[in-house]
């Protein structure tokens, strides 16, 4: 049996939904019916329910945005980085292997050289590499407080997107939003996301820090572009004149911008589609929804 937390989010339900595709019993934990913050209470229905493998998906994003988390300092913290030290602490007790889901948001930009982050390179989007947004500190911290964890893997999300009408889908976000910012980002498919990171333990994937993001980088331009040529919208796209003039006019906390390498995972045997495979798939299935075209 798998432990779902964060099970009612928008990672953990699709959790749910793979997982209950494969077969594989889980049992998604409720704060409300366990309060997973509390190591002892985790401790305890750990014991008792014996779980094969954990997957951590809870968080704090912020809602609309992470803008929010900048007023929300307290629960932020506390879901991205005092949490995970909780949940390390009981499964090392226990001897539960566990998977945390992460994000890419605690880099900027490219390497030096000019191609995508490593796992192994420090974050240079934190609390200690600043400037960033709160939001990005706090999982940087998270991932701090797992260096050096025993039977875990970190796997990190970056900008999730598929077909879904969803506000929290990146492609939906393009379509909705007045003006859009270009940056150049990795993306991460999020239904084979999940297929990936249930894949790392069905495999016996070695465990540790994973990018877990679509090869290739897209620009915000890229697709808008590929929505106009797959017909998904007949919507002329305004974009800011630059960054400072997004940070003046529409946010008020420092957005990511990265690219990540992602060849770690394949070297592991895992592989996603390229990203522009993967958006132009996710559109073309947007297309089937007639509430879309010509939004």
């Amino acid at each position: 049996m798998f432990a779902l937390v964060g099970s009612s989010g928008f990672i953990g339900s699709k959790f749910a939904e793979v997982l209950a595709s494969r077969d594989l019993k889980f049992c998604g934990l409720s704060r409300t019916e366990v309060d997973y913050a509390d190591a002892s209470v985790l401790r305890d229905w750990m014991r008792d329910e014996r779980p094969r493998f954990l997957i951590n998906a809870a968080g704090y994003t912020g809602k609309p945005n992470v803008d929010a988390c900048e007023n929300h300092k307290a629960e932020c913290l506390m879901g991205n980085a005092v949490l995970p030290g909780r949940i390390r602490e009981v499964c090392e007790e226990l001897g539960v292997p566990w998977g945390h889901v992460s994000s890419g948001c605690t880099f900027s930009g490219r390497r030096p050289d000019g191609g995508g982050w490593f796992e192994a390179d420090l974050p240079n989007f934190s609390f200690r590499s600043q400037p960033c947004s709160f939001y990005s500190g706090t999982k940087a911290l998270g991932e701090e407080v797992l260096d050096g964890a025993s039977d875990c893997y970190v796997w990190r999300l970056r900008i999730p997107f598929n077909h879904e009408n969803t506000p929290r889908n990146y492609l939906r976000k393009v379509l909705n939003y007045d003006r859009l910012l270009e940056a150049e980002n990795s993306v991460s498919h999020l239904d084979e996301f999940v297929d990936a990171c249930l894949d790392c333990f069905e495999k016996g994937v070695d465990y540790g820090i994973y990018n877990m993001t679509n090869p290739g980088a897209i620009t915000t331009r890229q697709v808008t572009e590929w929505m106009l040529e797959e017909r998904i919208t007949t919507k002329k796209f305004d974009f800011f004149e630059d960054e400072e003039a997004f940070m003046q006019e529409a946010a008020t906390t420092p957005r990511s911008n990265c690219v990540l390498d992602s060849s770690k995972l394949e070297s592991a045997g895992i592989f996603l589609r390229p990203a522009e495979e993967a958006i132009r798939s996710s559109l073309r299935e947007m297309k089937l929804s007639s509430s879309t075209v010509g939004v």
